[in-house]
């Protein structure tokens, strides 16, 4: 169910999803290594933070992605 102010909203998505062929996918953290270091930090503000350049705690992790190298996720239990 779909709240009721956002229904009209939400029947507008569909008409367009209907009228368009995509292919929805996971990837993994190990996947996005940037984009998951930036949801954590982005969990704990309450602001609008905009960046102009790379964050420096991500320029590593953007580094190793942008030369294609795997990045590892090591669990230890």
């Amino acid at each position: 169910m779909v709240p009721w102010k956002l229904r009209n909203r939400w029947l507008n998505c569909l008409l367009l999803a209907s009228q368009m062929n995509f292919l929805v996918t996971h990837i993994y953290r190990e996947g996005n290594q940037c984009e998951d270091i930036l949801a954590n930090i982005r969990h704990n503000v309450d602001n609008l933070t905009i960046w102009f350049q790379i964050p420096e705690y991500i320029s590593s992790s953007f580094c190793k992605n942008r030369l294609g190298l795997p990045s590892f996720r090591f669990v230890t239990h």
